[in-house]
């Protein structure tokens, strides 16, 4: 039987099960990134956000089409993460200012709510590029309104039509873009938007992914020791000591880490020496095994059944041990992610308060010490969400706030968080690197207004050159320049600069296409896996190579960027 107009019960049991696609997919949609970058991803910031709606929506008690529309649009606003989650949260929007006006939706409800997303989204980005999700998001619309053009009724058959339409404009996305080309890579935020949809069209047809949160259920729904034992995401505990060929550095350790971190959960890694001790959860010790033997000579290794050996204790016993392992995934991984907001101001009420978007011990004592009142910690490494941002804007003791978001994907997230403070006047200044936003604070003069204030910093910002120094995930080709895994990277303010199995040539190598030989200052920033003693042989190189510059070394704390460098 056709199914032409959707309840509100419908249109939450199909976004929950579009949430919960989306989740499943979100490690397939990481790796479509074209950097191969160790930073928060795509498929990770569409997930949360959408999560942030989806706890939301099902929290809701017998809900009219009104509140499951405000549930979506404010839980996604609030949640947005990165660029693919804020436009994501555009789309909802757009379409729920159509759907929260009627009682059920028709497929000409459903063709107008399309639209509507398409047009908010791509009003949202300043710049909007083809070959992206909006590419994606426009596809549908446009399939939407041609399949009520045409007279057709049934929401399946039209759903069904969305993602073959969703699907082409994926796959031809890389014909407009590139990079994408050059990469072998669909758009990612396009592909998270295709399991969305994916999601709905199976929560409709009764074969979506069950929803359930910890946070929803409130904890009042008992599990059978029976249930808790079958539902584990990784099954074998696995335990492996080794005396590896020659002693580790940080680099090695880094990926060996990163390694296990994605094959499991629940990872301890220690290494002393050539003594190498790491225990983790995953489905497949073989796979660990053999990745270990990389590196050097088992000495014991220790397998357990999860599940039998969960089996074989006492009732009061498992009781204990499964009441951490209650909470559901989404609820660990949400947890995991949560970024903290810093208060390192004085508490002293002002006009004028800074908030700064960054990560690292060191990073947060040279804005504390340059005035900055709140930290948001991630960037890099976890974008905040718009919830992120508006809470650290509510703790600054100003009516004016100055927001710099230090990174390119979080710029649209403050801009979200700007336009929904209701108490405070929130000034987003559009840093894309922490150099930038160490800059821009020094540019602030106290007395001057807004305007000038924003126009100085801006000016003084475009001559900061910021150059990174990470590590590659995977194998990939970027501009011409093939990258391995585990090669290092410098990447500058538009692109990779360098790359190498060398840390110090690949440095050397950034700092001449940052043009350092013509700036006056170079500043180093040195991360949480580097050594003082490391960090200043490369001071001393960069010194040697550029006798006319003033070189600087701070000590950063930033994790997965082992330097972070700033020519001015």
């Amino acid at each position: 039987m056709a199914t032409t107009v959707l309840t509100p019960q419908q249109m939450c049991t199909m976004f929950l099960a579009g949430a919960k696609e989306l989740e499943a997919h979100k490690d397939h949609i990481n790796e479509l990134n074209v950097f191969p970058v160790p930073d928060g991803d795509t498929g990770m910031n569409m997930t949360l956000t959408i999560m942030s709606a989806a706890k939301e929506v099902y929290a809701l008690k017998d809900p009219n089409m009104q509140d499951f529309c405000k549930a979506v649009s404010s839980g996604s606003l609030r949640g947005a993460r990165g660029n693919s989650g804020v436009i994501l949260s555009q789309l909802f929007r757009g379409f729920t200012k159509v759907a929260k006006t009627y009682e059920e939706l028709d497929a000409a409800v459903i063709a107008a709510g399309c639209e509507k997303a398409t047009e908010t989204a791509y009003k949202a980005v300043m710049q909007p590029k083809e070959g992206t999700i909006l590419t994606v998001a426009k596809a549908v619309s446009e399939k939407a309104t041609a399949c009520v053009r045409k007279g057709e009724t049934d929401i399946e058959v039209i759903l069904t039509e969305l993602i073959a339409s969703a699907k082409v404009a994926l796959d031809k996305t890389p014909e407009l873009l590139p990079v994408l080309k050059e990469a072998g890579v669909v758009d990612s935020g396009g592909a998270g938007l295709v399991c969305v949809l994916e999601g709905i069209l199976a929560g409709l047809q009764g074969k979506g992914i069950a929803f359930t949160t910890e946070a929803a259920d409130g904890g009042k729904k008992a599990e059978t020791e029976k249930h808790a034992a079958e539902k584990y995401k990784f099954l074998y505990h696995t335990s492996i000591a080794m005396f590896l060929d020659k002693e580790m550095n940080h680099h090695e350790e880094a990926t060996i880490k990163k390694y296990i971190d994605a094959v499991g959960d629940t990872c301890v890694y220690t290494i002393e020496g050539r003594i190498l001790n790491m225990s983790l959860n995953t489905n497949d010790p073989g796979m660990v095994i053999q990745k270990a033997l990389k590196y050097g000579e088992l000495i014991d290794v220790v397998v357990e059944n999860r599940r039998q050996k969960k089996s074989e204790k006492t009732k009061a016993a498992a009781k204990a041990e499964t009441k951490e392992e209650k909470a559901a995934p989404e609820k660990k991984e949400e947890e995991a992610a949560q970024n903290r907001v810093i208060d390192v101001s004085a508490g002293i009420s002002k006009d004028n308060g800074f908030v700064q978007i960054s990560v690292g011990d060191g990073m947060t004592e040279i804005f504390k010490t340059l005035g900055v009142d709140v930290i948001v910690e991630g960037g890099q490494t976890m974008n905040p969400s718009t919830e992120d941002i508006l809470k650290a804007v509510e703790i600054v003791k100003a009516p004016i706030v100055y927001v710099f978001p230090n990174n390119k994907n979080v710029i649209m997230a403050a801009e979200q968080a700007a336009k929904i403070s209701k108490d405070k006047q929130v000034v987003v200044v559009p840093t894309k690197t922490v150099t930038q936003g160490i800059t821009a604070m020094i540019s602030y003069v106290e007395g001057a207004s807004i305007e000038e204030n924003k126009e100085a910093m801006l000016a003084d910002i475009q001559n900061v050159k910021t150059g990174e120094v990470t590590y590659s995930v995977r194998d990939t080709s970027i501009d011409g320049t093939e990258i391995h895994q585990g090669d290092y990277m410098g990447i500058g303010d538009k692109g990779i600069l360098s790359v190498g199995k060398d840390i110090s040539e690949v440095i050397v190598e950034m700092l001449d296409k940052m043009e350092t030989a013509d700036a006056e200052v170079v500043s180093i920033y040195y991360g949480k896996d580097v050594t003082e003693d490391d960090a200043n042989k490369i001071k001393d190189l960069a010194e040697s190579k550029y006798p006319d510059v003033d070189v600087e070394l701070a000590y950063g704390g930033q994790p997965i960027y082992y330097y972070i460098i700033s020519a001015e």
